[in-house]
């Protein structure tokens, strides 16, 4: 495969065209009376038209055919897609799951569509308010079919397998440790090589940004640069049979005939785009004399909600770092909090569980439930040298932090069969050491 091309930068105005075709863009204008090559103008909207500059999201295509072009929407097998988040009732416990199981190719062909499986959620899709999280199991390529989100743009983790997707902006290869966001209303399809996995974060109503910096200053964490963005790429390609463009709408799924690839877009300009970016390069922020700081120094992005400060959800990455805190137990501290958090495992071993979170799992500790280290690693840290350290390294864990009280899907919670009936376990060996006629305890570093 040929190394792929990107445009550098986060919501910047971008312009680009398929050198097959140079000057594509109309010049000066939007939308002439007619179109260089004989192209369609469409614009895809991200935002209302009165939004502020600062947050208005919009883009203008020049395709072979407008995206209106197909058979009507039928609805389909909803699969492990849901958006009722009271299949069950409420499970306030700490939750864990075990890897989520790939189907074997050998047995069921089975494509990032008819893998997707809906995990937890809150909110209300008809309201623009809310976000769930959905994991995707598949082991074979989408073919002349593609997918779209009416409901929400979608945070794509992979965790196993590199994931070669084509959009109507052009192409992106995210693997492991990448993360890409398609955003609301863009069709795409994917490409796998291998049985495949990873975590999805669908946010309802409102985009990805970067998280403010406050004192940090100008530079740091997820640096804007880094962001990259496909440039212009596009097919002009019968399907015989049709392809099939399947929607995301208010939770359901439908799917609707045409009869040429939706990735005929020649050339585009704006500012809402799909776009990729590499966990290497984030730029870790973190104690260089005692204590914590509190984990949202980790945000990559943020979706925010109308309270200032209060996120609908946050993407937020436990990196490899150094460790230095002096007289400090320097795992995660005991937490309860007011948020909503999902941790996955890309790959590597969580510093607070080393043992039962495994790539490919995950974990949901829900609003005021209690969770942090499990008995040995509090043993081990509160007995440790503190020396400099490398933590995390060959490790990549993420959280999905929410304020809404997230649901657990019935899935999540019977059907796939992997949910960890022993966590709890894990804090069962944790003692008391309190020593109440002595202030000081021995062998403190």
């Amino acid at each position: 495969m040929a190394e792929l091309k990107y445009i550098s930068g986060f919501g910047n105005e971008c312009a680009s065209e398929d050198p097959r075709c140079p000057g594509a863009l109309p010049e000066g204008q939007n939308n002439p009376q007619v179109c260089p090559y004989n192209l369609y103008a469409e614009q895809l909207s991200g935002s209302a038209f009165t939004c502020p500059r600062s947050s208005n999201k919009r883009s203008w295509l020049y395709r072979i055919l407008p995206s209106v072009s197909h058979k009507p929407f039928e609805s389909i097998d909803q699969g492990h897609v849901t958006h009722n988040w009271d299949e069950v009732d409420p499970d306030p416990n700490q939750l864990r799951w075990k890897p989520f199981e790939i189907p074997k190719a050998s047995q069921k062909k089975v494509d990032f569509v008819s893998g997707l499986h809906t995990l937890c959620g809150a909110g209300d899709i008809r309201s623009n308010n809310g976000l769930a999280v959905h994991i995707f199991l598949c082991n074979t390529s989408m073919g002349n079919r593609c997918f779209y989100s009416s409901d929400g743009d979608f945070l794509i983790v992979p965790q196993k397998g590199k994931l070669l997707i084509y959009t109507e902006f052009g192409k992106m290869l995210v693997q492991p440790n990448e993360i890409c966001v398609i955003q609301r209303g863009m069709r795409f399809s994917i490409d796998v090589f291998e049985e495949t996995r990873g975590y999805i974060l669908e946010v309802y109503g409102v985009h990805f940004e970067l998280p403010d910096l406050g004192p940090i200053g100008a530079n740091g964490l997820a640096n804007p640069r880094d962001f990259l963005i496909p440039v212009a790429w596009y097919e002009d390609h019968q399907v015989p049979g049709g392809y099939t463009v399947i929607n995301k709408y208010q939770g359901k799924l439908f799917a609707a005939k045409q009869d040429v690839s939706p990735f005929n877009v020649v050339a585009w300009h704006g500012n809402y785009t799909p776009y990729k970016y590499n966990l290497e390069n984030f730029m870790v922020i973190n104690s260089v004399a005692f204590d914590h700081a509190d984990p949202s120094i980790f945000t990559v992005l943020t979706a925010k909600s109308v309270r200032p400060g209060v996120a609908i959800a946050d993407f937020v990455i436990f990196p490899p770092r150094w460790g230095v805190a002096d007289k400090t137990f320097r795992p995660p501290y005991y937490h309860r909090n007011c948020m909503s958090e999902f941790m996955g495992l890309i790959k590597g071993h969580y510093e607070a569980k080393p043992g039962g979170f495994l790539p490919g799992g995950g974990s949901l500790h829900s609003p005021m439930t209690p969770h942090g280290p499990d008995a040995d690693c509090f043993e081990k840290a509160s007995k440790a040298k503190l020396a400099p350290e490398r933590i995390a390294d060959g490790t990549m864990a993420f959280m999905f932090e929410s304020s809404l009280s997230m649901a657990v899907t019935k899935w999540g919670l019977k059907t796939s069969n992997c949910l960890d009936e022993n966590y709890y376990k894990c804090w069962e060996p944790l003692k008391s050491h309190f020593t109440p006629n002595s202030r000081h305890p021995a062998g403190t570093n």
